[in-house]
C-alpha cells in the first residue's frame, strides 16, 4: 500500500559546492560508496580540496574524537566568511574518536549494562547540549553588543571604540567587498587522506580476509584502529571478518561504529536495523532508522517501520507523530492515514483521530475504503456520537455501495446505532443479514448486537442473540454465560439464571461478583442452605488457584455472615465474621502508623547531623558550636543516631553475608524522593467509612456481648475507635455507650472507662452517662487510678452538676469519711432539695456521723439525719424501701425497739416486681436460639426477706429464739 513517492530531496553541501558538476553515487552490497565525478570546468585546486575516495569519512582528522556538525545552505547562496571569524557549527552529528578512548571499547557492553548504540547517543546527546550551551553563550554576547551598539547610538562611540577601529583589525569600509574565504566541505570533517602506512595495513588486511586468513586480518584490522580510529573502512572489514565467522552480535557492532562514522550512508543503517531486527533488539532497531531517516528523508519505508515499531514498543505518542509526518508527505495514502487514526486513539486522543479521518473521507473520497469509514464509524461510536457514526455509514452506502449491500461489519454498526437511537425497527432490518449468514465467523458480530441491547436494556433482544452463540467454543465461555444470566434474572426467570450461574461457577470459580449474586437469587427462591454452601470454604483447597481464594474475600464473608445473623446462629456468625473484623482493624492500624512516614536519604540525614559538628573557626569565640534552634537541634540529634543505627545495621548484613561465605554487595541509598513504607491490604475494606460494614460491627460487638464473650468485645470497640477518624460523631457516641454498657458486665474497667468517661465529658448534666459510668467504676474489682483525678477535675469545671456530687459523696461513704460526704450530699440537696434519693444520702450520712467517737453533739445528729429520712418517707409515699431504709437507721443507732415496729410494717407490705431493664445488645433479636442468658430469680423488689433476717438477728440479741426461729420460718423458707 506504501508506494513510492517522489519528494524533493535536500541538495547535499558537496554538490552545492560542485556548482554544475554532476555526480553518480554507487553503493556496493558492502556500504561502500563510489563517486564518479565530472570535473569539467574545475580548476585543479578545487578538485584537490574536493575529490574524496570511496573511504571519505575514513580521511578525517584521526588525531583526536570530536564532534561534527554538518550544515546545510540554499542553492542559490554561498556562504562568505570572513579569515577572522570561526567556521559555523553543523546540524547533524558526526562521529570522532579523539585522546586515549579505545574505538574497540564500544564494541561491548559497558560498565552501565549499555549497548553501543546507547553508548553513541549518549555522545550525540552530550554533543547537542554542548553546541546548546555555545549558543545561548553566542546569543548573550550578541545581546551584550546590541546594548553596547545602543549605547553607543545614545551616547557616540568611546575611546575604545574609536581606537579598534583604526587598530591592526581594521573593519570592512561601507561599499567594500567581502573576501571570501576557502569553503567548508561538509560531511568530510579534517580532509585530510590516511596516511601511507594505514592504507598499506588496510589492503594487506583485505588480502588477508580474501584469503580466509580471519585471526591475522583481525590483528592487523585492530592495529589499524589503533593507529587510524576515524577510518571506517577498518571497522566495516573487521564487520565482514566477525560476520563469516558466525559471530553476528560483534559483527553487528564493528558496523556500528563504522556506520557511525559514515552518518549519511543510509543503505547501511537500513542494513543494521534489518539485523537488529533479527537478534530482537527493538530499540537499536529504532536508532538505525532514525539515522536512516537522517541520512535520506524521503525514505518513507524506513520512516513507516520506525512508526511501527513504536507502536509495537506501546509508544503510541511518538507512533502518532511519525505517522502524521508521513501524512504531511503522502496526504492522499489510506493506509497513513488510518495508521494516525489508530495511533491518536491509542493515545487517548480521539478527536484528533475522527478529524483526520474525516479530513480524508472530505479530500480524498477517492482513495477512501470501507476499512477508513468502519475506523470512523467505531471511534464516533465510542465517543457515543451514533447520529455521526450513522451519517458517515449512510454516506459511504450512497458513494461505494451503487446499489449494492453494504459490507456486513458496517451493517451492523448502522443497526447499532439505530439500536442507540431508538429506531428499533431500522435496526432489525440492518440485522437481517446477520441471521442469514453462518455464525462460525460472524459470531464477533453476534455478540456485539446482543451487548447492544444489553445496554440500553432490552434484556429479552439480547438474550435472543445470546442463546445463538451456546456452543461456540470460541464465546461460549464464563463471561457470555454472566450475561445471558443477567439477562434471565431481567425477565424474572430465575430457575433458569440460577441454572446459568452454576455453569458460571464452574467455568469461572474465583469470580466473586457472579457467587454473591447466585447466593442472592437462592435466598430469593428460599434456598437457603444451597446459599450457605455456595459461600462455606470447600472441604479440600484447590492449590492450583493463584493468590487469594474466593472465600477469602470480605464480601463473601459479609454475605455468609449476614446469613448466619439472620438465622440466630451467632457462633457460626462470629466465626466468619470476626477475624475479618480484627484483621482489618490491625491492618488500618498499621497503616496509620506508616502513613506518611518516610525513609529520609542518607544525604538528608547528613546535612542535618553537620549541624552538631559545624566549628566556626573565624569567629571571636572560639569553642562555641553553631547557634541552632531548638528543633533543628533535635532534628539533627536524631539524624545522627539514625545515621548511627544504619551504619551498624550496614556491617552486621556485611558481616553475616562474609561469614555465609557470598560476595558483600553495598546497597547505596539513593538521595532521590524519599520512599513511603508499603501499606496492608484490609481483607474488609473501608471498615469503618462503609455503613454496612460498621452495622457488621456492631452486630459482632452485640453478639459477643450476648454470649458473655466481654474482652473481645471491648476489644474491638476501643480499636475501633482509635482508628476511626472516619467515623461520624453519632457513630463514635453509638460506639462509647456500647463500650460503656459492655464494661458494666466485667470485672475490670480497662476498655469500658474510656467509653464512660467519654460519654460523661459529652453530657456532663445527663443523669444516665453519670448512671453508666459509675457502673463500670462500682463493678470495677481493679482499682481506677484515674477516676478520682477526672471526678475532681469534673467538680471544679461543673460546680452545679449534682450527679457530679452524689458520685464524690458516695467515694468519701465508701472510704468512711462521712464528714466529706455529709458535705457533698447537702450541695446537691441545695441543688434538688426535693429528690428522695438525696434526701436519704444525708440523712445515712448524718447517721453514720453520729456512730464517731469524737462528735459531741451526737444526738443532736441522730435527729437531723432521722428528720431527713422522714422527708425522703414522705416524698416516696411511705412505700416498703423507706419503711426498711428507716428501720435499718433504727438499728444502727441501737434504738431496736422502733426498729422492729418498721421492720414488721416492711414485713406486713407486699411489693410487686419491677420489669428487669436490659441493655440493648440484651435484646433478644440478638440472642441465638442454642443460648439461655442468665436467669433472673423472681422478688428481686420485694423487701421482706432482708427485713425477716434483720428482725430476727434482733429477736435472737433479745433472748427470743422462738420468735426468731418463727420469723425466718415465715419469710425466708426456700
Amino acid at each position: 500500500m506504501r508506494d513510492e513517492r517522489q519528494l524533493p530531496h535536500r541538495k547535499r553541501t558537496f554538490d552545492r559546492m560542485l556548482g554544475d558538476v554532476v555526480g553518480d553515487v554507487e553503493v556496493d552490497i558492502d556500504g561502500d560508496v563510489e563517486v564518479d565525478v565530472d570535473v569539467s570546468g574545475l580548476e585543479q585546486h578545487d578538485i584537490a580540496d574536493t575529490t574524496t575516495s570511496n573511504a571519505a569519512p575514513a580521511e578525517m582528522d584521526l588525531e583526536g574524537f570530536e564532534s561534527v556538525m554538518v550544515g546545510e545552505c540554499d542553492d542559490e547562496q554561498e556562504e562568505e566568511v570572513e579569515e577572522d571569524e570561526d567556521e559555523e557549527e553543523d546540524e547533524d552529528y558526526a562521529l570522532r574518536f579523539e585522546g586515549d578512548m579505545d574505538p574497540l571499547a564500544f564494541v561491548d557492553v559497558d560498565q552501565n549494562g549499555d549497548l553501543p548504540y546507547q553508548q553513541f547517543e549518549r555522545l550525540e546527546y552530550e554533543a547537542l547540549a554542548e553546541r546548546k550551551r555555545k549558543a545561548l553563550a553566542k546569543k548573550r554576547e550578541e545581546e551584550e553588543m546590541n546594548a553596547k551598539e545602543s549605547q553607543q547610538d545614545i551616547f557616540g562611540a568611546d575611546i575604545d571604540d574609536i581606537w579598534n577601529a583604526f587598530g591592526p583589525k581594521r573593519r570592512r569600509r561601507a561599499g567594500e567587498a567581502k573576501r571570501k574565504g576557502r569553503k567548508k566541505v561538509p560531511g568530510i570533517p579534517g580532509a585530510s587522506r590516511l596516511p601511507p602506512e594505514v592504507s598499506r595495513k588496510l589492503g594487506e588486511a583485505n588480502l588477508l580476509y580474501a584469503t580466509r586468513k580471519n585471526d591475522e586480518a583481525i590483528a592487523l584490522l585492530k592495529e589499524v584502529v589503533r593507529l587510524a580510529p576515524n577510518a571506517p573502512d577498518a571497522y566495516h572489514t573487521l564487520g565482514l571478518l566477525y560476520d563469516a565467522m558466525g559471530d553476528r552480535k560483534k559483527a553487528l557492532n564493528f558496523y556500528m561504529i563504522c556506520a557511525h562514522l559514515k552518518p549519511k550512508d543510509a543503505a547501511l543503517w537500513k542494513r543494521l536495523a534489518s539485523w537488529s531486527t533479527e537478534l530482537g533488539n527493538t530499540g537499536q532497531v529504532i536508532h538505525c532508522l532514525t539515522k536512516a531517516i537522517r541520512a535520506d528523508p524521503d525514505d518513507i519505508d524506513a520512516k513507516w517501520d520506525r512508526a511501527s515499531l513504536y507502536a509495537e514498543i506501546l509508544d503510541f505518542q511518538k507512533a502518532a507523530d511519525a505517522f502524521e509526518q508521513m501524512l504531511v508527505l503522502r496526504s492522499s495514502d489510506v493506509e497513513v492515514c488510518k495508521m494516525v487514526a489508530k495511533m491518536q486513539h491509542k493515545n487517548g486522543n480521539i478527536q484528533r483521530a475522527t478529524e483526520v479521518l474525516e479530513k480524508f473521507i472530505d479530500e480524498h473520497s477517492a482513495e477512501a475504503d470501507f476499512a477508513a469509514v468502519n475506523l470512523l464509524a467505531e471511534l464516533h461510536m465510542g465517543n457515543r456520537n451514533y447520529a455521526a457514526a450513522l451519517s458517515q455509514i449512510d454516506r459511504a452506502r450512497q458513494m461505494y455501495c451503487h446499489g449494492q449491500a453494504l459490507p456486513l461489519d458496517l451493517s451492523i454498526k448502522s443497526g447499532i446505532c439505530h439500536v442507540h437511537l431508538g429506531n428499533l425497527l431500522a435496526a432489525e432490518r440492518d440485522f437481517e443479514d446477520l441471521r442469514k449468514e453462518g455464525l462460525d465467523d460472524l459470531a464477533d458480530l453476534v455478540l456485539d448486537v446482543g451487548d447492544t441491547y444489553l445496554s440500553v436494556g432490552r434484556h429479552h433482544d439480547a438474550l435472543g442473540y445470546y442463546i445463538i452463540l451456546e456452543g461456540n467454543d470460541a464465546y461460549d465461555n464464563g463471561t457470555l454465560s454472566l450475561k445471558i444470566a443477567e439477562c434471565y434474572m431481567a425477565v424474572d426467570a430465575l430457575e433458569d439464571a440460577i441454572r446459568v450461574y452454576y455453569r458460571v461457577m464452574e467455568k469461572l470459580p474465583q469470580h466473586v461478583d457472579a457467587r454473591l449474586t447466585l447466593a442472592s437469587l437462592l435466598l430469593r427462591c428460599s434456598r437457603l442452605d444451597d446459599a450457605i454452601n455456595l459461600l462455606k470454604p470447600p472441604q479440600v483447597t484447590d492449590t492450583s488457584v493463584s493468590g487469594l481464594y474466593w472465600w477469602q474475600n470480605g464480601r463473601i464473608k459479609m454475605k455468609l455472615a449476614e446469613i448466619y445473623h439472620g438465622q440466630g446462629k451467632l457462633y457460626l456468625f462470629l466465626e466468619t465474621i470476626l477475624p475479618a473484623i480484627q484483621e482489618s482493624l490491625y491492618v488500618e492500624s498499621f497503616n496509620q502508623k506508616v502513613k506518611g512516614r518516610k525513609r529520609l536519604p542518607k544525604s538528608v540525614l547528613a546535612e542535618r547531623a553537620k549541624l552538631l559538628e559545624d566549628k566556626q573557626d573565624d569567629e571571636v569565640f572560639q569553642g562555641f558550636g553553631p547557634i541552632i534552634s531548638r528543633n533543628d537541634r533535635a532534628k539533627a540529634s536524631r539524624a545522627k543516631k539514625v545515621l548511627a543505627k544504619r551504619a551498624a545495621e550496614k556491617e552486621e548484613k556485611k558481616a553475616a553475608a562474609l561469614a555465609a561465605g557470598m560476595e558483600w554487595e553495598s546497597e547505596e541509598e539513593s538521595d532521590g524522593a524519599e520512599a513511603e513504607m508499603e501499606l496492608k491490604q484490609s481483607p474488609l475494606p473501608n471498615l469503618l467509612k462503609d455503613d454496612e460494614h460498621y452495622q457488621t460491627l456492631l452486630q459482632a460487638c452485640k453478639a459477643l456481648a450476648s454470649i458473655q464473650r466481654y474482652w473481645e468485645a471491648l476489644e474491638v470497640i476501643h480499636h475501633s475507635l482509635r482508628v476511626g477518624n472516619s467515623l461520624t460523631p453519632e457513630q463514635h457516641d453509638e460506639l462509647r455507650a456500647l463500650g460503656a454498657q459492655i464494661a458494666y458486665k466485667t470485672s475490670d474497667a480497662r476498655y469500658g472507662y474510656e467509653c464512660a468517661r467519654y460519654m460523661v465529658q459529652q453530657r456532663p448534666y445527663s443523669l444516665s452517662m453519670w448512671n453508666c459510668y459509675y457502673q463500670v467504676v462500682s463493678r470495677s474489682e481493679a482499682r481506677v487510678p484515674r477516676h478520682h483525678k477526672f471526678m475532681l477535675q469534673m467538680r471544679n469545671k461543673f460546680a452545679d452538676c449534682v450527679p457530679a456530687m452524689i458520685i464524690c459523696g458516695h467515694q468519701f461513704a465508701m472510704i468512711s469519711q462521712s464528714q466529706g460526704a455529709l458535705r457533698e450530699y447537702l450541695q446537691a440537696y441545695k441543688q434538688q432539695p426535693e429528690d428522695p434519693f438525696i434526701n436519704l444520702c444525708v440523712g445515712v450520712s448524718f447517721i453514720n456521723l453520729s456512730q464517731g467517737f469524737r462528735l459531741s453533739n451526737r444526738n443532736q445528729c441522730v435527729l437531723q439525719g432521722f428528720a431527713f429520712l422522714y422527708k425522703y418517707q414522705r416524698l416516696s409515699n411511705h412505700n416498703q424501701e423507706s419503711n426498711y431504709n428507716i428501720a435499718r437507721a433504727y438499728h444502727c443507732v441501737g434504738l431496736v425497739h422502733l426498729a422492729v415496729t418498721y421492720y414488721e410494717k416492711v414485713l406486713q407490705h407486699f411489693e410487686k416486681d419491677r420489669p428487669i431493664v436490659r441493655l440493648p445488645y440484651e435484646s433478644s433479636t440478638f440472642l441465638s436460639q442454642d443460648f439461655v442468658p442468665e436467669g433472673r430469680v423472681g422478688g428481686h423488689c420485694d423487701l421482706r426477706r432482708e427485713a425477716a433476717h434483720n428482725l430476727h438477728l434482733i429477736y435472737k440479741k433479745s433472748g427470743s429464739l422462738h420468735l426468731a426461729r418463727q420469723v425466718l420460718m415465715d419469710y425466708c423458707r426456700p
